[in-house]
């Protein structure tokens, strides 16, 4: 997930205020509720970007602003007697959002899970007792973090590595900066090859216009992506050998069998929405119930399990039974009902026809290739999800390898600043001081040009048109 200031409200045309055809959506472009809601959208997205500096949570203001706007359409449509037109808009746009909401919350709920059972603090461990240097490190924590997030977010998968970098190299400033800048554009170049590796990505799969298979047609571009700016900041990590830890961390009862399940419920999403032609989510759902099932099972036999396993040490978190509802309510909430306010108020902006504007602007006038290129540029500072969001409202006519294209630059626009993701604004903060805002803008050349080769392999190997 990225931060924020809407591409689309850049583009204006001359437009009549209402609609000539009886039945129609109006257009309010010009109309002061369009020209308002502009205003209420561009005031919660600045709240957005201030949230590191007012501690307000990222989804408050996007909800009111929702809420808003719609209430605005809502009320000129009653006034033309077209309001059915404005509820079932705003029901599309409802179904849209759980159909993802509930499909990351799944998907939450799993990687939590693991965790609560300790899967991530035992790898974190292991890497700590490896007693690698500090180049070792560099690429062991880029690659781990480029395969973690395709099935984990680029934010949980950010935050494990890092948590590496700092227990063995903080001692090191400059070791962990250029570290942190690897892991962010490692983990978000990772999620972009997979249908699960980030927001964006499961929303083009979602809607059907590109197949699940085809987005690992984008690895070899991910890999590019990491690979070259890897490779220029690997001579300037010291090299340098830390002091290895020796305390081990063991996963907790059950834990390798949840993995087990987290990618049996992957595999039946895929298998609903490609054999079956049901929405991803059901198959999602339905892994949710596995893990249920599971947590079941782990209670009802968690006294057995102490009585034969008494007189082993245990924390006090061995003795707890496992709750499945536990990872549910530690999902990331704020972030959902952020998407929440995101998608009702870019589906606004589109129903009011502002993204029809900017469709002209960019996909027509432009083309689709600078208009997907410039995509990915402007996510470095927009958060990535109204922007592919928008994108996906406007539905411009392009083929398979542009939806591609476009998958793929908002999924790693976003490295080359450090407010440009999740996992860098996250970063920031656990490694206060060591790494920055400016000490990733040092190495922006090297991450742009990681991004144009990227786009350059992506055409060569998939096709331009």
């Amino acid at each position: 997930m990225r931060h924020p200031v809407p591409f689309f409200l850049l583009a204006s045309l001359p437009a009549p205020s209402w609609a000539s055809v009886p039945g129609q959506p109006l257009n309010l472009t010009l109309n002061w509720v369009g020209v308002t809601s502009l205003l209420i959208f561009v005031l919660a997205y600045g709240l957005v970007m201030a949230e590191e500096f007012l501690h307000l949570r990222k989804s408050k203001p996007v909800i009111i602003a929702a809420g808003l706007i719609w209430a605005l359409i809502a009320y000129v449509y009653s006034a033309q007697g077209l309001g059915h037109l404005a509820e079932e808009a705003v029901r599309h746009n409802l179904l849209e959002y759980a159909e993802l909401m509930l499909f990351l919350l799944v998907a939450m709920t799993y990687i939590n899970a693991m965790q609560e059972r300790r899967v991530f603090d035992s790898l974190r461990a292991w890497l700590i007792r490896s007693g690698l240097g500090f180049r070792a490190l560099f690429w062991l924590t880029g690659v781990l973090a480029f395969f973690i997030s395709p099935v984990a977010d680029n934010l949980t998968t950010g935050l494990l590595m890092c948590a590496v970098v700092m227990a063995v190299g903080a001692e090191s400033p400059r070791f962990v900066n250029l570290a942190c800048i690897n892991i962010v554009v490692a983990a978000n170049a990772g999620g972009a090859f997979s249908p699960f590796g980030d927001i964006t990505t499961l929303m083009v799969w979602q809607k059907g216009v590109v197949p699940f298979w085809s987005f690992f047609d984008l690895f070899i571009p991910s890999v590019v992506n990491f690979l070259v700016p890897a490779v220029l900041m690997h001579f300037a990590v010291p090299d340098l050998r830390p002091e290895a830890s020796c305390v081990p961390v063991h996963m907790k009862r059950g834990a390798r069998r949840i993995i087990a399940l987290f990618l049996l419920t992957i595999a039946t999403a895929v298998a609903y929405h490609n054999f079956l032609t049901l929405p991803p989510v059901v198959g999602m759902l339905t892994g949710l119930g596995y893990l249920q099932f599971f947590g079941f099972f782990l209670r009802h036999t968690h006294e057995r399990w102490r009585e034969a396993n008494h007189g082993r040490p245990q924390s006090v978190e061995d003795t707890l039974p496992f709750d499945v509802f536990h990872p549910v309510a530690r999902a990331e909430w704020d972030t959902l009902l952020f998407f929440y306010g995101v998608v009702l108020c870019v589906g606004a902006l589109g129903f009011i026809g502002y993204l029809a504007l900017s469709s002209e602007v960019m996909y027509t006038h432009w083309g689709p290739l600078p208009a997907n290129i410039a995509v990915g540029v402007v996510s470095s500072v927009v958060d990535n999800i109204p922007v592919m969001f928008a994108v996906l409202t406007m539905n411009p006519d392009m083929p398979e390898s542009q939806w591609l294209l476009v998958t793929l630059t908002a999924g790693v626009g976003g490295s080359m600043l450090s407010i440009g993701s999740a996992a860098g604004v996250a970063l920031m903060g656990q490694a206060r001081g060591a790494y920055t805002f400016f000490s990733h803008l040092k190495w922006a050349p090297a991450i742009v040009l990681g991004y144009a080769a990227s786009i350059l392999t992506h055409l060569w190997l998939n096709g331009s048109t």
